[in-house]
């Protein structure tokens, strides 16, 4: 089902920005997600189960940091297959590309080569600090090694689709509207398109550490309107009212030509909103796999 009404803007919640209480309940998925742990546990176990059963490439190094390696899955069929670069999510603080070895199995078995890039995690450390702007120049370089190596791997490196899930959203649609870096389209699952609210939201802002500037150069809702491809934002039907709004947001923003589908998945809060990407029977897979056909 699709939004059609926008949701306000941050502004438009009187003392938002100020009240730390709104915000925590409005960003914090773990609290308001019981279950959570035992969601992200069954990632973490599916996706061993994936590396143990199907062929894969792990840990290629797409450049010098121990952060910076990928896994690749190749499509069951052969190639040249179109791929997807998938970005987890974690708040830009945690979470690992081996927890997501499990969004590869239905799209490789559709005929689709998966490739899983690692990042630093914020804030790194005293010598050597991380912030979302590192992690941004990280996901360029991981698909600069899409476009050179994709190939050795039954990849087609012009038909690259990124979908990202919460912070991998907005890496996403980031990376989509710094064309041209190879990617045709993007699927944002739960992206925070506007960081100004993260950066007054006190259990993330001490780890990312933002600033204005940050906000304005990483939110992809602030940026030009891409040239080119088609971005899908998702979130759950159970996810909190600023989820929504970051969904509306940048359609509202970009313009139906750009961004032509919103979706709210009914019954899906943060974690099994994701899940539904893995889901061969699901709209959302479906979906995704219409947009790297189309590639």
């Amino acid at each position: 089902m699709a939004l059609h009404t926008p949701l306000p803007p941050l502004a438009g919640t009187p003392d938002a920005a100020s009240d730390p209480a709104w915000l925590e309940r409005m960003y914090n998925n773990r609290a308001l997600v019981p279950d959570h742990a035992e969601r992200l546990s069954g990632w973490a176990e599916r996706s061993v189960a994936v590396r143990a059963s199907q062929p894969a490439a792990l840990d290629l190094r797409y450049g010098p940091a121990a952060s910076e390696t990928l896994d690749v899955f190749p499509a069951a069929t052969a190639g040249p297959a179109p791929v997807l670069v998938f970005l987890h999510g974690g708040y830009w603080r945690a979470l690992d590309k081996a927890d997501h070895s499990f969004i590869a199995p239905a799209f490789t078995q559709a005929g689709v080569c998966v490739v899983v890039p690692n990042y630093a995690l914020c804030p790194g450390t005293e010598v050597a600090p991380v912030g979302i702007g590192t992690i941004a120049r990280q996901m360029q370089a991981a698909l600069a090694w899409v476009q050179r190596h994709i190939h050795a791997h039954g990849g087609d490196p012009a038909r690259v689709t990124v979908a990202g899930h919460s912070a991998g959203g907005q890496l996403a649609a980031w990376l989509l509207a710094q064309n041209p870096f190879g990617v045709r389209n993007a699927v944002s699952v739960s992206g925070l398109h506007d960081l100004e609210p993260i950066r007054h939201t006190a259990f993330l802002q001490q780890y990312l550490r933002l600033d204005a500037a940050q906000v304005q150069a990483l939110s992809p809702a602030r940026l030009p309107v891409p040239s080119q491809g088609t971005l899908v934002a998702v979130a759950g039907g159970d996810e909190s009212a600023e989820f929504l709004r970051q969904a509306q947001l940048v359609q509202d923003v970009w313009g139906a030509q750009r961004v032509p589908r919103v979706e709210v998945l009914p019954g899906r809060n943060h974690f099994t909103v994701l899940e539904a990407l893995a889901e061969p029977d699901h709209a959302l897979h479906r979906l995704a796999l219409e947009l790297l056909r189309s590639a």
